[in-house]
């Protein structure tokens, strides 16, 4: 029994602790960066941005079209196909490549209506500072940014080890291996770092540096060549689909799901959504579409039908492929940067067919790594725009109507993770990097249909704001889940550094927030009442806005 010298009123001390927090939130300084954390862009302030376009708006919905394919097949079904299903899924690798296109086809819905709403550059991005708020708004566009950098990268040491194989059938020879490939290799089974005895991937650094001029030079030039280069791949695809048809032998899809070897990820159903994490990348790509919205003829109706247009294109040529593959060779025996010359050998069709399947693999992947060169520097553009990254990043070129300063930053990172990181650490990081934005975008959807009732949309995603958002958000975080260790490792690393980042720099140069008291447009991400709504003066609602915040 305790003497009632010694009971505590819990009540009340509940009420005392609640009372100081309040106060003591209110009084300090934390209010402010609170504020500035949640802050966001009204969707006025974002059409009005678009107005004033400093861009040329030169493409077309073909151009779109083309520009979704050109960043969509690449790296994912010329390289990472055949390792996925040599280590991991087996002939289960067809499931993994539909899987994925579920999960990208449910995202490229969101991200139709969030691109039919806010038509500006910086994609995903620019879409979480409308509905999230500026800090959440960072994280996406920080692992925006590590999306394409390490995409670009990883198509970079796929495009070299084509354009070897090219070279050596053309003209047979034994070429030292010092200088096509990375110094180091990750190995899946001991989760660790070895020794290539390399030293450089020159080839890969050499395509970053020659794309990077081209992008210089301005959209409309490298939209032309995209197209054409997107117009190739698609004539090598269906030439390797429809000749290795007649070679295909029923016994090797079978086991389809083979059993699982006793590691998580090492066949079996794990195995089968473990390669669907990674071949996720091979639909990495239709974002781009959105990255050039401020480039874009007729954004609001033009960058739906290029999103949904270019995935459905990809996935139908994907699955197609993946059927051949796995019919004509053996799973085990496509444990290669170049399966589709491992399929083609096997066929005995001759030398000519590989050429011209090696020609089209290095167009498309020339594409995949033009395409990222593109977007990346319009994500830099949009975040150095609002004063999170530094401003020479937002200068745009006086003649050419580019961003010129952040393509060229955009080079300089990718060329040397290409030449010294071995490719399949870049491949994960790639993918669990865009599931994460990925999940976001569907989540700024939902949350758009609430705050953003009366803002037109010239597509709405199917089955009302839950049903689809919320299927392709948790298929998002199941295909996460199923990533390395080391990728998660990586992934949290690159988050610290982000946010430490934000607090250093972003917070004190945010252009919006710097300006919020005097801008009538701003919005705290809490608040669902669009500021000025019931006809107050700018100064009552300035005094009302307080309501708004924490």
């Amino acid at each position: 029994m305790v003497s009632g010298k010694y009971v505590i009123n819990t009540k009340k001390s509940t009420l005392n602790i609640k009372n100081f927090v309040e106060k003591f939130i209110t009084t300090t300084r934390i209010k402010v960066y609170l504020q500035q954390l949640i802050a966001r862009q009204s969707m006025i302030q974002l059409l009005a941005e678009s107005d004033k376009n400093p861009m040329k708006r030169s493409l077309g919905v073909w151009q779109l079209i083309a520009l979704g394919v050109g960043g969509i097949i690449g790296t994912g079904i010329f390289v990472l196909s055949g390792k996925s299903a040599a280590l991991f899924a087996g002939p289960s690798i067809i499931i993994s490549f539909i899987i994925a296109g579920i999960v990208a086809g449910l995202a490229a819905l969101s991200y139709s209506e969030m691109a039919s709403m806010v038509p500006l550059s910086g994609s995903a991005y620019t879409y979480c500072y409308a509905t999230m708020g500026e800090f959440l708004a960072w994280i996406m566009g920080w692992y925006v940014t590590l999306g394409n950098l390490a995409a670009i990268a990883t198509v970079s040491v796929g495009w070299s080890a084509y354009i070897v194989n090219l070279i050596q059938v053309i003209f047979p020879f034994n070429a030292t291996r010092s200088f096509i490939l990375s110094p180091i290799k990750w190995n899946e089974t001991s989760q660790e770092f070895i020794s290539t005895h390399a030293y450089i991937n020159i080839p890969a650094i050499v395509i970053i540096v020659v794309l990077t001029i081209l992008v210089f030079f301005g959209i409309q030039e490298s939209s032309k060549v995209n197209f054409v280069v997107v117009i190739i791949k698609i004539f090598v695809i269906l030439l390797v689909i429809f000749a290795s048809l007649k070679f295909i032998a029923p016994n090797n899809y079978h086991p389809f799901i083979p059993k699982n070897e006793g590691h998580f990820n090492s066949y079996g159903v794990t195995g089968m959504l473990h390669a669907a994490t990674i071949v996720f990348f091979a639909y990495i790509g239709f974002d781009a579409v959105t990255n050039v919205a401020q480039e874009t003829k007729n954004p609001k109706r033009d960058l739906p039908i290029g999103i949904l247009v270019s995935l459905l294109i990809s996935t139908v040529l994907y699955i197609g492929v993946c059927i051949v593959m796995i019919g004509v060779v053996p799973y085990k025996r496509l444990d290669s940067s170049s399966p589709m010359d491992v399929v083609l050998k096997a066929t005995h069709l001759g030398k000519w067919i590989i050429i011209i399947v090696d020609i089209g693999a290095i167009s498309a992947l020339t594409s995949v790594i033009l395409v990222n060169l593109i977007c990346q520097p319009r994500i830099f553009y949009s975040m150095a725009n609002d004063g999170l990254l530094p401003q020479f990043m937002a200068k745009i070129h006086p003649r050419f109507k580019t961003p010129w300063i952040a393509a060229l930053i955009t080079g300089v990172i990718c060329a040397p993770a290409a030449g010294f990181l071995p490719l399949e650490m870049l491949g994960e990081l790639t993918s669990i990097a865009n599931l994460f934005t990925l999940f976001l975008v569907h989540i700024s959807v939902i949350i758009m249909r609430f705050t953003q009732k009366d803002v037109e949309r010239r597509f709405k995603v199917p089955l009302g704001p839950f049903v689809i958002p919320l299927i392709g958000a948790l298929l998002c975080l199941l295909l996460m889940i199923t990533s390395a260790t080391q990728t998660w490792i990586r992934f949290w690393v690159w988050m610290g550094l982000g946010i430490l980042i934000y607090f250093c720099y972003g917070i004190r140069n945010s252009k919006f927030n710097h300006k919020k008291v005097k801008d009538s447009s701003v919005t705290i991400a809490t608040d669902v009442t669009p500021p000025y709504a019931d006809g107050l003066s700018v100064h009552e609602e300035e005094e009302k806005k307080h309501d708004y915040f924490i």
